[in-house]
C-alpha cells in the first residue's frame, strides 16, 4: 500500500474531459495563479480555477482546510522553483516544484481541454539515487520475457521471470500495493517487484509480475469501482495465465502480496488452488485505521504545535472515520468521498481479510518489516493471533527492514524511499526456502 500521507484530502479522482494541445505556457500560468490565490488565502477565487464536474466536491473551506495541511506540514509558500508539463492521454498535466520555508515539494494539476482544473496531487519527490541490480541476481541463470496479458477487455504489459532451462518450477504471482504502479512497483529509487523476481529466479523459482490496471487505464476509474476492478480481476487472470505456462508446476502457484496486495491476498486466492500466499506488509485492520496512523505519525513527525495543523490533523482523523459508515445503499457510489468513490469504501468495509484468511487451504506465509511507517507491527501481531495453530501458516519479522524490505536503521519518512537500496537478501532466502520446502 502506497502511504496516504497527513494531506489525504488532496487525491482526487479525475473527470472524464477530452484536451487537446494548448499553449503549455497557459497551463503552467494557470497552476502558478491557483496557488497564488490559495497562498493569499482567496479561496473562492481558487475554486473558480475548477471544472464544474469537481468543483462542488472542492468549497472554498475545503480548500482553505486543504492548503492549511499544506502550510502545516511545509510552511510557507516561497517561490515556484521550476516546471514542467506532460501530455497523458486526453490531459495536459502540469509539474510546480515548489519552494516552502521547511521543504521543497513536486505538485501535479490536470487540466482539461478548456484550461479548467479537473485534479491536482502531491507528487513524490524525485528519487537522489538510481536503481541498482541487487547482488544477489545472478543473470546467467535466468531469463526475462516481456508478455501481454489480456485479462477482460484490458491489456498487461507483463515480465515472466524464468530460471534457466526450468522445468517443473514453482511460479510466484506479484500482487502490488494501492495506487498507480508499474511491473517493478517502482517506488522512488527501489523496484522490490524486480528485486524479488530476479531473487527467487537465482535459486530455482519463476515469477510473473505485471502493470497495474489503475497505471494504464485511469480513464476507466472515474465513475464508481471497488478493489476488484483494480486489483482483483486481473491478479485472477495473471494467476490462471501462471498455472499455464509451460516451464511450471502448476500445482506449485504461490501469491505474494505487498501491502493492499497483501490485504487482498486472500480474497484473491479463494477458490484459486494456490499451493501458498505471501503476505507482506499487509494491513490486518481495516484501511481507515491504517490511513489514521500514518496521519498521526506525520504529525507527530513534523513536531507541528500549530492550531491549524491540530485541526487539519483532526478533521482528517473525522473525514477517516465517517468513510467507515459508507454502504452499497447510504450514498451515490459515484460520489467522491477522500478522492476514491464511495464503493470503493463500502467495498471495503464488507472486507475481513482475517476470516478470509482462516478459509484458505494455501500454506500461509506473513512477513513483516520492523521499522515500516506505513504497515506495522500491529498488523502483524493481529495476523500472528489469527492464524496461530492453522496447517501450513508461517510468519518472520524483520526488524531492520522497512515498507519496501529495504534495510533502513529507523522508521523515519518517505525521504528514505530516494535512497537506493534493494530487498533485503536474508528475506529473498527465506522466501525461496519456504517456497522450495517439500
Amino acid at each position: 500500500m502506497k502511504m496516504r500521507k497527513l494531506i489525504i484530502l488532496l487525491f482526487f479522482v479525475m473527470a472524464s474531459f477530452a484536451a487537446s494541445a494548448q499553449n503549455i505556457l497557459a497551463y503552467i500560468n494557470t497552476a502558478n495563479e491557483f496557488f497564488d490565490k490559495l497562498d493569499a488565502g482567496k479561496f473562492e477565487d481558487a475554486q473558480a480555477y475548477f471544472d464544474d464536474s469537481v468543483k462542488d466536491k472542492l468549497s472554498p473551506e475545503t480548500l482553505d482546510k486543504i492548503w492549511q495541511q499544506i502550510t502545516a506540514k511545509l510552511g510557507k509558500l516561497e517561490s515556484v522553483n521550476g516546471a514542467q508539463n506532460k501530455v497523458q492521454g486526453e490531459y495536459q498535466i502540469v509539474i510546480l516544484n515548489c519552494k516552502f520555508t521547511a521543504d521543497e515539494q513536486p505538485f501535479q494539476f490536470v487540466f482539461n481541454k478548456n484550461n479548467k482544473l479537473v485534479g491536482f496531487n502531491i507528487l513524490p519527490k524525485a528519487s537522489s539515487d538510481n536503481y541498482k541490480v541487487p547482488v544477489y541476481a545472478d543473470p546467467n541463470i535466468y531469463v526475462e520475457k516481456l508478455i501481454t496479458i489480456q485479462s477482460g477487455k484490458f491489456n498487461l504489459p507483463a515480465m515472466i521471470t524464468l530460471p534457466r532451462d526450468s522445468m517443473n518450477c514453482p511460479v510466484v504471482v506479484l500482487v502490488h500495493g494501492s495506487g498507480p504502479a508499474d511491473m517493478d512497483e517502482t517506488i522512488g529509487a527501489h523496484k522490490p517487484f524486480k528485486d524479488i523476481a530476479l531473487g527467487l529466479a537465482s535459486q530455482g523459482i519463476a515469477s510473473v509480475r505485471y502493470v497495474k490496471r489503475t497505471a494504464l487505464y485511469a480513464n476507466d476509474f472515474s465513475g464508481a469501482y471497488t478493489t476488484n476492478e483494480e486489483v482483483i480481476e486481473d491478479a485472477k487472470n495473471v494467476i490462471a495465465f501462471a498455472k499455464s505456462l509451460p516451464q511450471v508446476d502448476s500445482q506449485k502457484v504461490y501469491l505474494f502480496g505487498h501491502s493492499l496486495g497483501g490485504m487482498l491476498a486472500p480474497k484473491i486466492a479463494l477458490n484459486e488452488n494456490l499451493k501458498g500466499v505471501i503476505l507482506a506488509a499487509a494491513p490486518a485492520r481495516k484501511f481507515q485505521d491504517i490511513s489514521i496512523e500514518q496521519n498521526n505519525y506525520f504529525f507527530n513527525m513534523a513536531k507541528d504545535t500549530t492550531k491549524a495543523g491540530k485541526i487539519a490533523l483532526t478533521d482528517a482523523i473525522a473525514s477517516l472515520n465517517k468513510t467507515k459508515t459508507i454502504t452499497d445503499k447510504n450514498i451515490a457510489q459515484d460520489s467522491i468521498v477522500l478522492g476514491l468513490p464511495a464503493s470503493y469504501w463500502a467495498d471495503l468495509n464488507t472486507y475481513d481479510q482475517l476470516a478470509t484468511a482462516k478459509k484458505l487451504n494455501s500454506r500461509i506465509f506473513v512477513i513483516q518489516g520492523g521499522n515500516d511507517f506505513q504497515v506495522t507491527d500491529k498488523d502483524f501481531n493481529l495476523w500472528l493471533t489469527t492464524l496461530k495453530g492453522k496447517k501450513g501458516f508461517d510468519s518472520k519479522l524483520y526488524p531492520m527492514l522497512n515498507h519496501l524490505f529495504a534495510f533502513v536503521s529507523e522508521k523515519g519518512t518517505t525521504a528514505q524511499y530516494a535512497k537506493q537500496g534493494s530487498v533485503d537478501q536474508p528475506l529473498i532466502d527465506d522466501l525461496s526456502a519456504w517456497i522450495l520446502q517439500k
